[in-house]
């Protein structure tokens, strides 16, 4: 079972305390797109085995939210305001998993996303988001301790 990481992946930059348990996950920017994708091994997988669809759809959600603020002028942040996921298939421990937004159509407003996830290069689900483009809070002074 090949365990390494493809070419032209680093850690993720971007880590959450949702995805901490997930750890190492990788990322790979292109000019169209941010694509992330991780090792399945036991803490992404469910109580058959399989890896689990939450962690799919977590993914997915991400991978599409940054492939379309590279797309955005001006720093906004998205607000995940509809998410689909369509499970075709499954993914098992040992494969690699990879979530590339294919499709990315920017608005003032909205924004929509479409992403297939891969497992070891076999498409195993389709996803699809629209974000609420909001712009960045105003920084708060901060007061003196």
């Amino acid at each position: 079972m090949d365990r390494r990481v493809p070419h032209g992946f680093e850690r993720h930059s971007r880590p959450s305390p949702l995805t901490e348990p997930w750890e190492p996950i990788w990322s790979r920017r292109t000019d169209r797109a941010v694509i992330i994708g991780l090792r399945a091994a036991e803490p992404h997988l469910n109580s058959r085995g399989l890896v689990h669809g939450g962690l799919l759809t977590a993914l997915a959600d991400n991978a599409m939210g940054l492939s379309c603020g590279m797309r955005l002028e001006g720093g906004p942040r998205l607000l995940t305001a509809n998410l689909t996921v369509d499970f075709l298939t499954v993914a098992g421990a040992g494969q690699w998993i990879e979530i590339d937004t294919t499709f990315v159509k920017p608005g003032r407003t909205m924004c929509f996303a479409q992403a297939f996830i891969t497992a070891d290069g076999d498409i195993c689900a389709r996803a699809n988001a629209v974000f609420r483009v909001a712009p960045q809070p105003a920084q708060r002074p901060r007061e003196n301790a």
